[in-house]
């Protein structure tokens, strides 16, 4: 797959914001290695019950924190200490903000450079995010709330990994603007709206239609409100007899490469859904993302589009790819980017908006 390069998205790989680096569950006080942004990264949670994620070698002389199995620091359960994670191979110790607090053997204080990068996390909705910014500044935007999670009358969602796909994220933001895929690929029909509202790090997608399936023929159209917060967050309510709240996220792995997962949430009648609530909801989660792999396969087996080939018909793809830059550059020209795409802009070709005449 392509490169960021080749896309020309700006000066930096991989872009700046709140990402998903895995589910609650998969944090734990043994330490799990992970990669991301083209980093090895230690993913544990300390005895406080916070998730931390650092660099994964240490600097002493360059072992793997996770990798390990047979140590006495591990054996022996010393592997994470409070907050606080060890070396399994000379038992070095560092806190959560990655400096060396514990040396076991020396009596000299750790050199001032025997620290580890972290990175700034937040778990929330049953899953852990990460702030990324190569410019290493804090966040410039909040993470997004989920206010659905653990309310009255919902079912939680279970988190579906996906793994890992050789494709750009351009190749996934892309869909958020593509108006003429969701019939071929979806099964919309009749489509009444199909809208983008571009606000400086956020991007919204409204879309009324049928379905072939989903909505009888001659029935009520079903609307979508679908919107990204950054550039690897995606919600989608769909309002209904039983209204959803679905979570879709990427995270670059590596240049070219990312990591996905879905999730869906369900309203139910109950205050506190009972197992046949829940059991309803992860029916409705199945088909949701039996819908989401529709595009996962797509995108599986394309070759890069660097240069959208548009005709009449085609949402904003180019107010797209100018609103995604702002991620790839430094966050002092966000502003240039978001003048330059923000607004809203109505497709053609809708029950709503016809064709203008055609020579």
């Amino acid at each position: 797959m392509a490169t960021t390069a080749e896309y020309g998205l700006g000066e930096y790989t991989y872009p700046r914001g709140w990402f998903m680096v895995g589910a609650s569950e998969e944090a734990t006080t043994k330490p799990a290695g992970v990669r991301f942004f083209g980093e090895d990264m230690v993913l544990y949670r300390g005895e406080s019950g916070r998730v931390f994620l650092v660099e994964a070698y240490c600097p002493h002389m360059g072992t793997h924190l996770a990798n390990n199995s047979t140590s006495y620091v591990v054996t022996d359960n010393e592997h994470v200490e409070g907050d606080n994670i060890r070396c399994p191979y000379h038992g070095w110790r560092f806190g959560p903000d990655g400096s060396c607090n514990d040396i076991p053997y020396s009596p000299a204080p750790p050199p001032k450079k025997a620290c580890l990068k972290s990175w700034k996390v937040e778990e929330r909705a049953g899953c852990i995010w990460m702030w990324h910014d190569e410019e290493g500044g804090a966040p410039d935007y909040d993470l997004p709330e989920f206010e659905m999670w653990d309310q009255p009358h919902w079912v939680n969602w279970k988190i579906d990994i996906l793994g890992e796909l050789e494709s750009h994220p351009q190749e996934i933001v892309d869909n958020m603007v593509d108006k003429g895929h969701l019939g071929p690929v979806h099964g919309s029909m009749d489509m009444v709206l199909f809208e983008n509202v571009f606000s400086d790090h956020t991007i919204r997608q409204v879309l009324t239609a049928g379905h072939k399936t989903l909505a009888a023929s001659g029935g009520e159209p079903m609307t979508n409100d679908t919107w990204y917060t950054g550039p690897g967050i995606l919600q989608s309510i769909m309002v209904g007899e039983y209204p959803s709240h679905m979570l879709i996220a990427h995270t670059p792995v590596e240049d070219g490469k990312v990591k996905v997962w879905h999730a869906l949430m369900v309203k139910v009648v109950n205050e506190v859904p009972t197992e046949e609530d829940v059991a309803m909801g992860r029916g409705y989660q199945a088909a949701s993302l039996a819908a989401f792999s529709q595009d996962f396969e797509i995108w599986g087996n394309k070759r890069a589009c660097i240069n959208p080939m548009m005709v009449k018909g085609d949402g904003p793809f180019d107010k797209m790819r100018i609103w995604y830059k702002q991620f790839f550059n430094p966050r002092v020209r966000a502003g240039e980017f978001q003048k330059r795409a923000n607004g809203k802009y109505v497709s053609q070709g809708t029950l709503n908006n016809p064709w203008d005449e055609v020579a």
